[in-house]
């Protein structure tokens, strides 16, 4: 997996499209705050500030998806204070925030079980979604209680249930017909993953998804994230050259 160092692509020429499409496992808040002697909720405070300035340079580098992970099946297993600070965190940030990605032209989705999630967070994203459902300039979706693994189970259900009830028939599900009953439906995949903090694992994140997706990984903690580090990323991916499977264009 490529890594790059801060700022090495700054400058580099771009060699082909910018990503229409860019995932991000914001990873290093707990380290984040642990360099500073701080608990670790002030680390997940800090990567909301890292959430505000890289929706905003998304949206001034005319990125149309934006899918960040915020909390996965798994995060059920940190301490329980620190699971509770992360929502209290969210309703602060999304009933805070969501005038602002209104007014940006901003639509906010929320990709997860939502079942599982108490009944104050459901309201809290469902009023987000509405209020910036008009958007056209950037979609952000937030994963949130998400798993890979859940998500392909979870459509692998609903296309049971189709065979069940006789509409629809087993040859006749494909790989499009799969990824309809995900929870991207309709997106694009992304083009571009980016992970923070140097760790080189996918977390069950959008494991789907991610078949083709260019893999970048930077050392910054998210905390310290920046516009210009999302800059870097998006130059290190112009120069690489897609071939899904194919090989390298000679001409």
């Amino acid at each position: 997996m490529p890594r790059e160092t801060r700022g090495e692509a700054k400058n580099a020429h771009n060699k082909g499209p910018g990503p229409e499409h860019v995932a991000i496992i914001m990873d290093g808040n707990g380290r984040w705050a642990q360099a500073r002697g701080l608990p670790r909720i002030m680390g997940h405070r800090a990567g909301l500030e890292a959430v505000r300035r890289t929706i905003r340079a998304a949206v001034e580098q005319g990125i149309k998806y934006l899918t960040l992970f915020a909390f996965s099946t798994e995060n059920w297993r940190r301490p329980r204070l620190e699971v509770e600070g992360l929502f209290t965190l969210l309703k602060e940030y999304v009933e805070k925030e969501t005038a602002e990605l209104a007014s940006q032209g901003v639509r906010v989705r929320f990709l997860g079980e939502r079942n599982d999630l108490p009944a104050w967070a459901q309201a809290v994203m469902e009023r987000c979604e509405k209020a910036t459902a008009s958007g056209n300039h950037l979609n952000l979706n937030i994963a949130l209680n998400y798993g890979g693994r859940a998500e392909i189970v979870r459509a692998a259900q609903l296309l049971a249930k189709k065979v069940a009830a006789q509409a629809l028939q087993p040859e006749d599900i494909t790989a499009t017909e799969l990824a309809a009953h995900l929870y991207t439906s309709g997106m694009p995949d992304p083009d571009l993953l980016i992970r923070t903090s140097g760790e080189l694992r996918l977390s069950n994140f959008l494991l789907w998804q991610l078949a083709y997706t260019e893999l970048y990984v930077t050392q910054v903690l998210w905390p310290d994230f920046t516009g210009s580090d999302l800059s870097t990323a998006l130059a290190a991916y112009r120069k690489r050259e897609r071939r899904y499977g194919g090989i390298a264009n000679k001409g």
